[in-house]
């Protein structure tokens, strides 16, 4: 069994995002003449502050995330996004690419005998599932018994306004810990790309 740790990587970035969005814009205004190399930043600065967040929208941003499969229950809530999730019913992890073990994320603030708990219940259900692959058992029938907390790998696929939705319910401090961490790296990851549009969060 190998534990490992929740991340959230980029994938693909609207390519000159704010540029996108300001042509997009300005056909609502028709102030397509007032375009300039410098003029998207304060474009999109005072749309965002007007609230006429639905312009945002002709941009989006994919990230791979790895995290349990639990968080990922709340994650696919976002119905303004598209995904595709690591499959428990087609991946048997007694295969050589999963170098015959199940991976699982540690869920935060255990102390060591709640730690050593966890750890034992995963063992088991490990354990459990090769059992049933040894048996003959279909991988979309053993997996029954894999835990919440094992890890996956999701491709989420978002535009901006929805992102920054995300980010807001995410962050909040009534967020599961988890995936406030992950709303975290996503955060930082998009302010630093598309401060105008992120650089709040």
């Amino acid at each position: 069994m190998l534990i490992i740790k929740p991340a959230a990587t980029l994938e693909w970035l609207t390519p000159d995002a704010l540029k996108v969005i300001e042509r997009a814009g300005r056909v609502c205004y028709k102030s397509e003449d007032k375009i300039t190399g410098a003029s998207a930043e304060k474009f999109v600065a005072g749309i965002l502050a007007r609230g006429h967040e639905a312009v945002i929208e002709h941009a989006s941003a994919s990230f791979r995330l790895i995290t349990d499969r639990g968080l990922t229950h709340e994650i696919v809530r976002h119905r303004l996004a598209s995904y595709c999730q690591e499959s428990t019913r087609y991946c048997n992890y007694s295969a050589d690419k999963f170098a015959a073990q199940i991976a699982v994320i540690e869920p935060p603030d255990l102390d060591a005998a709640q730690q050593a708990i966890w750890r034992d219940a995963c063992a088991g259900a490990e354990k459990a599932y090769f059992a049933l692959l040894a048996a003959g058992t279909a991988p979309q029938i053993a997996r029954a018994v894999l835990p919440t907390c094992l890890k996956t790998e999701l491709v989420m696929t978002a535009n901006f306004r929805e992102w920054r939705h995300f980010l807001k319910l995410r962050l909040a401090d009534g967020a599961h810990p988890q995936i406030r961490e992950l709303a975290r790296q996503i955060a930082m990851i998009l302010s630093a790309e598309c401060p105008a549009v992120f650089g709040e969060f």
